[in-house]
């Protein structure tokens, strides 16, 4: 296996997976625990960002949190639980960055539980977009931006300031459109996700 992408460059580029996602629409199946090629989904969604040149890695759970424990194999990752889960992806988002504060992180590159399409060569390819703690940085499937993200640390207290209910950064996002480097990863990567049981079939 050869280096990371964040070797040499002096500055850690954290992975930020967000798994807490209670599956409303898949019947309260909590997304983390869908079964994908044999494991836990968590599973490959963190492997993604830890292939893909991030460290740390954060994870943070929320439904069935102790489940999520207990059945997946998260070896080197900092487990984090949100009680505050249900109220949207916003508060994972606060709860995630908040939990890198004083890990050395200089960046976070944040993922979705749910994109069973984006592995680890959109990971780097977008971590590789790291510059400074002021980094801004997204990747594109056919001109959309979608995930994962990079925000340099720099921008984490906006970002907390902003991310409420399911919007997470979007808000921030659109505010500072003009300042995201976006990443093109249609060729190597999907963003489609896993909302409602129909969504179950890209799993197979």
């Amino acid at each position: 296996m050869g280096p990371s992408p964040t070797q040499g460059r002096g500055a850690p580029v954290a992975g930020l997976l967000l798994a807490a996602g209670g599956g409303r629409r898949l019947g309260g199946r909590p997304k983390a625990l869908l079964d994908f090629r044999g494991r836990p989904l968590v599973e490959h969604a963190a492997a993604a960002l830890r292939d893909g040149g991030c460290a740390p890695l954060h994870v943070v759970l929320g439904a069935s949190a102790a489940t999520v424990r207990a059945r997946a194999d998260l070896p080197g990752c900092v487990l984090i639980d949100n009680p505050d889960w249900a109220q949207g992806m916003g508060s994972s988002l606060r709860a995630g960055l908040e939990s890198l504060a004083g890990s050395g992180a200089r960046a976070a590159v944040v993922a979705l539980v749910d994109q069973p399409g984006i592995g680890a060569d959109a990971v780097a390819r977008v971590l590789a977009r790291y510059a400074s703690p002021s980094s801004l940085a997204a990747a594109s499937y056919e001109g959309r931006r979608g995930h994962p993200v990079l925000f340099g640390a720099d921008r984490w207290p906006e970002v907390i300031a902003s991310a409420v209910g399911d919007r997470g950064a979007r808000g921030y996002l659109r505010a500072h459109e003009g300042e995201i480097t976006l990443v093109d990863c249609s060729d190597i990567a999907s963003p489609e996700d896993i909302d409602t049981p129909e969504d179950l079939r890209l799993l197979g």
